[in-house]
């Protein structure tokens, strides 16, 4: 196995992905899409976390008809964020796409969404992705390297007191078969061993992906839990909300009872990678995206092809937190969030 060309969900063919980034004065939040290709793609959800905002996933059940989405929405905003999808279905009537009616033209486009909690990190509650902002999303869209970091649905995601992001990866099977993930990482828990401070899934990295990427010094961590242990918005026995969400992509031919499947063993990537994950204060939501441009998965490689899934989710999560950031929006009433690498400086070495 190896990494695609960009080391990004766009690797699989046909795939794009566009961000809207709101990080001006009083915001800090965003909208990530992700676009099949035109005629859509086979979809399926995961809903793990306890405190999910999603739209349009009863659709995917696989006992329902329609059986193909045209693009997958991940936002920012809590549940009025979810607005934001609006803006990508104006933009896919624009073109013309959607789920076939009766007549030339009609069309009904079909976007799944999941947002994440980001309300009040820049200072100002009501600052939400809105339907012009998805709409901004989608029509930057593009198949080139996915920027990560602070963009998108990731501008004011954190994760465990540290700055969160969105994050990106891929892989290639031997059989040619490609898979890609996209996750915006939001989460209660943490995503690095505090005895170590390295992330979790590091270990998962392909060909020297994370070589450069070691364990903090002493000082570092000694620090880290000093201000994880004082930060101003924790309130006893109530976590901070959050919410991690993302996109598995690939172009084998699958099942919407697969692409379910596949988005259920994709949040073992979850676990692998963030500690608790799954809480109350989380609404953990993973789709699946099946292009079809090759063929089907044979039963007895079914199993690595899932597991690589995890893998690569598990992979965009380290990306995540390594292209993040740090933000201080404190003077405007808002969080400072320090970025992994301004916590453990210790732990980088330059990259290969």
């Amino acid at each position: 196995m190896r990494p695609g060309p960009t080391n990004s969900i766009v690797d699989v063919p046909g795939v794009r992905v566009g961000h809207c980034t709101r990080d001006e004065p009083g915001w800090l939040t965003g909208v990530t899409v992700v676009v099949a290709p035109p005629g859509g793609a086979v979809a399926g959800v995961d809903v793990r976390g306890g405190g999910p905002g999603t739209r349009e996933t009863d659709l995917l059940d696989p006992r329902n008809l329609v059986d193909r989405v045209d693009a997958v929405v991940l936002g920012g905003g809590s549940a009025p964020g979810l607005g934001a999808v609006d803006g990508v279905v104006d933009g896919l009537f624009d073109d013309g796409r959607g789920w076939p009616m009766r007549e030339p033209g009609q069309v009904v486009p079909i976007v799944p969404g999941a947002i994440l909690f980001d309300l009040g990190r820049a200072g100002t509650w009501r600052n939400y992705p809105r339907p012009k902002d998805g709409r901004a999303a989608y029509d930057l869209a593009a198949s080139s390297a996915v920027p990560q970091g602070c963009v998108g649905a990731g501008t004011g995601a954190r994760v465990g007191g540290l700055k969160g992001g969105v994050g990106s990866a891929s892989v290639v099977l031997e059989s040619g078969v490609t898979l890609g993930a996209i996750v915006a990482l939001n989460a209660v828990g943490s995503a690095v061993d505090p005895t170590t401070g390295r992330p979790y899934a590091a270990g998962l990295g392909l060909k020297g992906e994370f070589a450069h990427v070691g364990a903090g010094s002493a000082d570092d961590l000694a620090e880290a839990r000093a201000r994880g242990e004082s930060l101003p918005d924790k309130l006893p026995g109530v976590p901070a909300m959050a919410t991690t969400i993302g996109v598995i992509a690939t172009d084998a031919t699958l099942s919407k009872a697969q692409c379910q499947k596949l988005a259920g063993i994709g949040h073992d990537g979850f676990a692998r990678a963030i500690k608790p994950v799954h809480t109350p204060f989380d609404g953990d939501t993973l789709f699946a995206m099946a292009t079809g441009e090759r063929g089907g998965i044979e039963l007895a490689e079914l199993v690595a092809f899932m597991e690589a899934g995890a893998d690569c989710v598990a992979r965009a999560i380290v990306h995540a937190l390594l292209a993040a950031t740090s933000v201080d929006r404190s003077a405007d009433g808002g969080l400072a969030i320090r970025s992994w690498s301004d916590a453990f400086p210790s732990a980088l070495t330059p990259p290969p």
